[in-house]
């Protein structure tokens, strides 16, 4: 196992966890302790955990982990996921991003779309993930229009009153979130209420909303709400989404997408 797939391991078993002994973390990776040692030793160095004697605890509170540690999980769906996205997409629209893993997908099922390789522009994208405006800002066909703000390590999103300040001046034809929870009564949401904000302001903004989650985020809450679910159009999510949830959703008025 190289150390990239056990730092991930790590860092997911910590968030499941909330705590981690060296020799029982060794014993469920198939290492030794000594190299868990340094593994944990270089995850809190990178601030992403905290050492403790013996083992390592969460980092802070409101424990978030990285983007590029949450890549891999649920990935077959989220691509599936991110195409019915991007097929709801019209060439010439301005669509808004936010930033997270499904939306980074959704960011490249747009890129490969045969119908948006050429347009003035064929697309313009309104987005606060900085991940998402580097991987589409060589494709001269697209409009990329990135907001301002103060970047979190976490999601690579800008968050902030300069994002506010921009996204208050412009609008968009179709908003896509990507969220960490989303249920029929509280709504959708993120874990930190700065991102919670900016997504919000950019619903605000949109024509249409659609909500692109994996099934594992349906019917769960998190801690600061972007919006409610019937301020949602579309909900895209996979063919493992428990029924009684999706049922409650198109009640709810929204049109739901498994895929």
């Amino acid at each position: 196992m190289s150390r990239d797939a056990r730092w991930k391991a790590l860092l997911e078993l910590l968030v499941e966890r909330g705590r981690l002994d060296v020799e029982d973390a060794a014993a469920e990776l198939g290492v030794s302790a000594a190299t868990i040692r340094r593994d944990f030793d270089g995850l809190a160095e990178q601030q992403m955990l905290v050492r403790t004697r013996g083992g390592a605890v969460v980092h802070g509170v409101s424990y978030e982990l990285p983007l590029r540690y949450k890549t891999a999980r649920h990935a077959s769906e989220k691509q599936r996921i991110a195409k019915a996205v991007a097929d709801l997409v019209a060439p010439g629209e301005a669509v808004g991003l936010t930033g997270g893993t499904t939306t980074t997908e959704v960011a490249r099922a747009l890129a490969v779309r045969g119908d948006l390789v050429s347009g003035a522009p064929a697309l313009t994208v309104v987005t606060n993930a900085l991940n998402i405006a580097n991987e589409l800002a060589v494709r001269p066909q697209f409009k990329i229009v990135l907001t301002g703000g103060v970047a979190r390590a976490q999601s690579y999103e800008l968050v902030g009153p300069l994002a506010d300040g921009v996204l208050g001046q412009i609008t968009v034809d179709v908003a896509v979130l990507g969220v960490v929870a989303f249920d029929v009564t509280h709504g959708a949401a993120a874990h930190d209420e700065a991102e919670a904000a900016v997504n919000r302001l950019l619903c605000e903004r949109a024509e249409r909303v659609v909500v692109a989650a994996d099934s594992s985020k349906l019917g769960q809450r998190a801690f600061a709400r972007i919006c409610a679910a019937e301020a949602v159009d579309t909900l895209v999510t996979d063919t493992a989404a428990d029924a009684e949830a999706v049922r409650r959703f198109e009640e709810a008025g929204l049109r739901v997408v498994t895929v």
